[in-house]
């Protein structure tokens, strides 16, 4: 059937980027075959990028891609990441960037080859990645895995609108998490720029909230208002009590608990926000209570909640407060054992 509908090859792309499905077309022989044929010995230019991505996602290749001698050494400032659908604004954004000192990488003439080798190189030799957002970026399995594999090699991750009242969902909406992005379809391309700009330069910490770029279109001037933290920050060392948890923290914490999907779900949530959502599981009828969860989940993530991840979370979350709670009283012990003993020496 792929030999006679390609189009189901660029379907099990868009699909081999859920875990499970992955697994599947892993332990699938037959499947595993044609693709390594198509990789080798079909001449569709098209269709080997397809199975290229296919290998990608399934982690067969991810150590093995070749880099080029003369490519080695390079590094560059910033990669951009986009639809050839918004290629004309793409080029106008290259070459003022480069007008300003950037050593900017590039796809203009859609790569030949093993596309995902080179998106690769290119990756790991960025410091930054401003993702172009449209529904056709959205959309594009390619550029799907160029931001994710970003995203996993940490790249500092500038976000633009380029597609006029364009709302990130799905997979995106959860990429760039509570990261504020520069409007190019709201302001004239120099206002949206300088405000690009600012956003390039300022300096990436770790530990230091996000801060949100503005444009004042009747000033011209580029202002940052109250910080939001940045979601792809390194993991901090979280605090025994989930009270004191910021919302990059709960989000670690669900992500370093194969939560995944509860991370997107409960992305604006802190510590406090937490303790209330599971005294709520607790006391709301448990059918109730799911048919909530996947109405909400469909709604802010496209994708349903599965019922397995809930009770994981349930039971990783009592775990943790059981293990506070002999934490606790350990030391409380202690601190009394140790009062008596200089009650004793008195």
């Amino acid at each position: 059937m792929c030999d006679r509908y390609p189009i189901i090859y660029e379907i099990m792309w868009a699909l081999s980027f859920n875990s499970r499905i992955r697994e599947q077309l892993r332990i699938d022989q037959v499947f595993m075959h044609k693709l390594v044929q198509l990789e080798k010995d079909c001449h569709d230019e098209k269709m080997r990028k397809i199975a290229h991505g296919i290998f990608w996602n399934l982690e067969l290749n991810h150590d093995e891609y070749a880099l080029s001698e003369k490519n080695l050494g390079i590094t560059f400032d910033i990669m951009i990441s986009y639809s050839h659908v918004e290629k004309k604004i793409c080029q106008e954004l290259y070459e003022e960037l480069t007008r300003k000192g950037f050593r900017v990488w590039i796809d203009f003439d859609q790569m030949h080859g093993n596309v995902m080798d080179t998106m690769a190189h290119a990756i790991e030799h960025s410091k930054t990645i401003i993702i172009c957002m449209s529904e056709s970026y959205r959309r594009s399995s390619y550029c799907r895995a160029e931001a994710d594999y970003a995203f996993q090699r940490q790249l500092k991750i500038v976000p633009i609108r380029l597609q006029k009242h364009y709302k990130p969902d799905g997979w995106l909406l959860f990429l760039i998490g509570q990261l504020y992005y520069v409007d190019f379809t709201k302001y004239d391309f120099p206002q949206a720029f300088d405000a690009l700009m600012k956003e390039i330069k300022t300096p990436r910490f770790y530990d230091t909230p996000k801060r949100i770029v503005e444009v004042n279109q009747e000033s011209d001037e580029v202002s940052f208002s109250s910080p939001v933290q940045l979601s792809t920050s390194l993991p901090s060392v979280l605090p025994d009590n989930v009270l004191d948890w910021s919302q990059v923290q709960v989000s670690q914490w669900l992500i370093d608990h194969n939560l995944v999907h509860m991370a997107r779900l409960l992305c604006d949530y802190d510590g406090r926000s937490l303790i209330y959502f599971n005294e709520y599981l607790t006391k709301v009828n448990p059918q109730q209570m799911l048919t909530f969860l996947q109405e909400d989940s469909l709604r802010r993530t496209n994708q349903s909640l599965s019922v397995v991840e809930l009770a994981r979370f349930r039971s990783i979350y009592d775990k943790h407060q059981q293990s506070l709670v002999q934490s606790t009283t350990a030391n409380e012990r202690k601190k009394e054992n140790d009062s008596a003993a200089m009650c004793l020496m008195m």
